[in-house]
């Protein structure tokens, strides 16, 4: 890949905005929402901080039984990185209220024929410093 196909300003822009849409839905309990942005294949993966969760059915039922309080969150250092027009990477780190340690996310977004699409997501606190 060319140096001058990562960030491309309007790719960054479409990643960008649909991570954002995600980070509504998670904080707002929007389920539906959170399902549609994921890959709805056997292959999608989200590496949870007490779950690993392999498959769109697993990655759903965990979705209607976690509880939707405490979800809202502040994000810092919020990276998005994109590769040419169909792959992008976004990373960030979280707090909340509801616990002293620092939250990491990073997730992987392909563009499909249906739009932009988590296909593999990661979670995980550690002692904040």
């Amino acid at each position: 890949m060319k140096t001058e196909e990562i960030n491309l300003p309007h790719v960054v822009a479409e990643v960008t905005a649909v991570f954002y849409c995600y980070e509504h839905a998670l904080i707002s309990n929007a389920i539906d929402t959170l399902d549609a942005l994921f890959w709805h294949d056997k292959r999608a993966v989200r590496l949870g901080i007490y779950e690993n969760l392999y498959g769109i059915e697993a990655i759903r039922n965990f979705r209607t039984q976690r509880p939707s309080i405490g979800l809202v969150r502040k994000l810092h250092n919020s990276i998005v990185t994109t590769f040419g027009e169909e792959y992008a990477v976004c990373s960030t780190e979280f707090t909340n209220e509801s616990t002293k340690k620092l939250g990491r996310q990073q997730q992987t977004w392909v563009k499909l024929s249906d739009g932009w699409r988590i296909v593999a997501a990661q979670v995980s606190l550690m002692s904040a410093f």
